[in-house]
């Protein structure tokens, strides 16, 4: 007699976030809020500003690309490339007020832009993501920073004060490994095996 059929794991849907990264008094500080308590994803965590991609993304043809080794490292097509690129800043724009000049359209700018991290959930989790990271000078951005809905608790914090707040283990990676205003360590891969994290470098 077989025994229990095993589900098929969920298939990882694409998205992004943006990590904005500004020097402080004490050092480099990241923009973080915290998730609604009652969202059926990541509820109740400090997070980057970020969500899964959206159909309008994929129509925005930028004016000037990602760099030919941040689309390397998205380990996506071009096309889907600056989609996950409008949907960082998207979602940035809708959960946070900041924008990025010239982030939308036909005018897009994505030059600014680097890969700090990829990050692909659990198979055993039932909404699972394939996120990028994206990583901006704070200093590019424009509009008034406000808590939304989406985002409470919103702030630039120092790197050492980010890392005691309430988060999941990718979100730990990619604050301990960020640098102002980019370069130092290689971007990196972070998934799951046989219940633990792992964590490798992309190039």
């Amino acid at each position: 007699m077989s025994g229990p059929v095993k589900a098929k794991p969920a298939t990882p849907r694409h998205a992004a976030s943006l990590v904005l990264i500004r020097q402080g008094s004490d050092g480099p500080e990241v923009l973080m809020g915290r998730r609604p308590r009652k969202s059926a994803f990541a509820p109740d965590v400090f997070v980057f500003p970020g969500g899964k991609l959206d159909e309008a993304d994929r129509a925005v043809r930028p004016a000037v690309p990602l760099s030919e080794a941040c689309i390397r490292l998205t380990a996506a097509s071009r096309r889907l490339a600056h989609a996950l690129a409008a949907a960082a800043l998207r979602e940035t724009e809708e959960e946070t007020g900041l924008i990025l000049p010239l982030a939308s359209g036909a005018g897009a700018d994505f030059s600014h832009l680097t890969l700090i991290a990829r990050a692909i959930t659990p198979t055993e989790s039932p909404i699972r993501f394939h996120a990028r990271f994206f990583q901006a000078d704070a200093a590019l951005t424009e509009g008034k920073m406000e808590a939304t809905p989406e985002l409470a608790d919103l702030a630039y914090r120092p790197l050492a004060e980010a890392l005691k707040l309430p988060m999941f283990d990718i979100t730990e990676a990619v604050v301990r490994h960020v640098q102002i205003p980019t370069a130092g360590e290689p971007a990196f891969l972070f998934t799951y095996r046989n219940g633990g994290a792992k964590r490798t470098g992309l190039r």
